[in-house]
């Protein structure tokens, strides 16, 4: 095969790509989806070909500066990120008993009544497997 010939059969595969999903900036969850979608089925295919390499780059491009501008990840720490775990994973107050040792503590560390000890934050850490520092309160 040529050179020429193998440039040709490379540049037509990567204008297949941009032609049977052409890149576009993304502006909604319906896009980001669709992207991703395509991104998955080249991933999933098995030995990409450089072309393949590249148009996925650039669709991860477009993926990216989306999540940027749209993807809003809440800046949460101790008692509010317990609040929000616990809504996030349908947890009860009785499901951290073992942490807390008591519903009536539980409440009160909610209620903003009592703070999180130390222990309190390593189990807290270890049963949500992250890191204890999230459970401290931010400093300002």
């Amino acid at each position: 095969m040529s050179v020429k010939t193998m440039f040709s059969t490379q540049s037509n595969r990567y204008l297949e790509l941009l032609q049977k999903f052409p890149p576009r900036p993304i502006k909604s969850e319906k896009d980001l989806f669709a992207t991703q979608a395509v991104i998955d089925t080249l991933l999933d295919s098995g030995d990409m070909t450089p072309e393949e390499q590249e148009y996925i780059n650039l669709l991860s491009i477009l993926v990216y500066d989306y999540e940027e501008k749209s993807v809003l990840i809440p800046d949460l720490y101790g008692v509010e990120l317990l609040k929000a775990l616990i809504q996030e994973l349908g947890l009860k107050q009785k499901d951290l008993v073992p942490i807390f040792k008591t519903e009536s503590i539980i409440s009160a560390i909610l209620n903003g009544q009592r703070k999180l000890t130390v222990e309190h934050i390593e189990k807290l850490a270890d049963f949500f497997h992250i890191s204890p520092s999230a459970f401290f309160p931010r400093s300002c």
